[in-house]
């Protein structure tokens, strides 16, 4: 019996817990940098990249053969049992990448989540303080203590009960939806006086660029003005950058871009190319906070993942991926603002680098989530795998690999165009 999208549906809905969400009912059957095949044979361009994981595209070929050369030596050792030699150059390839005129060290783990919950764990033991602020619309993981700190109850933790607390929540700055930078700073003061006292305040933890959040971009005065109330009160600054990371945003970290320096930054998704592999990279001092036996896990930093993340630092290197990011960037917003030149139900376009979104409103103003789940569909109807996000879900985000060739690109946003006007 042919497979099909429809009978694998039954038994994944038979077989896979309900809360395991599913975005488009299709089942990959191979793919190739820009490009996945179904079990059905059909042919999608993907502007998804495994939710940004893929900024080097499927199955690079440097990375492929990363990986079956490490295949080929062991697959595993546990690095705390017997170490091995691509954890530790990885390591310091990222101490040099990651913001910061000040000396470095990096944990490697496993996932985005698993990297923010090591990040307050860090924060805590250098600080001796417990509190951590952070903002809506902010999204930093499903684990019980990412889920304090992401700024969306529904789907993530609904129904679950009240998080572990010690996380107090400031307004991301968003103009757009009515949040000025004052209001935002003002938040994080209001916090200070009516909720929990600056010296009980571990970390404040921001995405530089909010990715399920919407795309909204904290500016460079906003974050000197972050670290400047941090310097003031002994507050670590958090850079969540598992989807900003890896070159999306045209610089291989976002905070690049403000001339600030975070005191931890954690990465992951793209970083390995399509395996697991997460980390914290922060001051010497304040990583060291921790004795040995207290940061790590069995799959951290897995042999096989680290190779292929050093794999994708050499692709970035050879294939000029930063300045294509930049390019990609330019191409996407170009072409969604022709199309807002004629459709106002677009009512902004943003984003830096090939980090890029649009939002969508109704003619009375209101964020239009039926439209952008209806332009998601009809682009995979069409051939092109999409994304939404924002706390209004009603915004279609942008996640094509670098890789990707302009034809490539233009051929997807042909078909977001082709939606709009359909949907018109």
């Amino acid at each position: 019996m042919n497979k099909t999208n429809d009978s694998l549906m039954q038994r994944r809905h038979n077989a896979v817990a309900r809360g395991v969400g599913q975005i488009h009912q299709i089942f990959a059957q191979r793919a190739e940098n820009a490009t996945v095949w179904d079990v059905e044979g059909r042919q999608y361009i993907d502007f998804a990249g495994g939710i940004a994981v893929l900024n080097t595209g499927h199955r690079h070929p440097k990375v492929v053969e990363a990986v079956r050369r490490q295949m080929d030596q062991f697959t595993h050792t546990c690095f705390q049992v017997l170490a091995y030699e691509p954890y530790v150059e990885l390591c310091e390839k990222l101490n040099r990448l990651v913001p910061g005129d000040f000396e470095k060290k990096t944990l490697l783990v496993t996932t985005g989540s698993e990297a923010l919950e090591n990040a307050v764990k860090i924060a805590r033991a250098a600080t001796g303080r417990a509190g951590v602020i952070a903002f809506t619309g902010g999204y930093h993981g499903r684990t019980m203590m990412t889920l304090s700190m992401t700024g969306k109850v529904m789907p993530y933790s609904s129904g679950m009960g009240l998080m572990p607390g010690g996380v107090y929540r400031a307004l991301f700055p968003c103009p757009l939806h009515g949040v000025s930078e004052d209001e935002s700073i003002a938040s994080i003061e209001r916090i200070f006086k009516n909720d929990a006292e600056p010296r009980d305040i571990a970390a404040i933890v921001i995405e530089p660029v909010q990715g399920e959040g919407g795309f909204y971009v904290a500016s460079p005065a906003f974050m000197q003005r972050l670290r400047a109330l941090c310097d003031l009160h002994g507050i670590l600054l958090v850079a969540d950058e598992v989807q900003s990371g890896a070159g999306r945003t045209g610089t291989f970290f976002a905070m690049e871009q403000t001339g600030v320096a975070a005191d931890l930054t954690t990465f992951a998704k793209s970083i390995a190319g399509g395996f697991p592999l997460a980390g914290v990279c922060g001051r010497d001092e304040v990583m060291d906070a921790i004795a040995p036996g207290g940061l790590g896990g069995t799959y951290a930093g897995s042999p096989l993942a680290c190779a292929a993340a050093l794999a994708v630092l050499e692709v970035f290197e050879e294939e000029n991926l930063l300045a294509r990011s930049r390019t990609l960037g330019e191409l996407i917003r170009g072409r969604l603002d022709e199309i807002a030149a004629t459709d106002k139900r677009i009512g902004d376009v943003r984003g830096p680098g090939a980090m890029v979104a649009c939002e969508l409103f109704t003619a009375e103003g209101r964020p239009d989530a039926e439209l952008t789940a209806q332009v998601v569909a009809k682009a995979r109807e069409k051939g092109l795998i999409l994304l939404s996000c924002g706390q209004y879900a009603n915004v279609i985000r942008i996640l094509v690999p670098l890789t990707a060739t302009d034809v490539e690109v233009q051929a997807g946003m042909d078909i977001i165009a082709k939606c709009f006007a359909e949907l018109s």
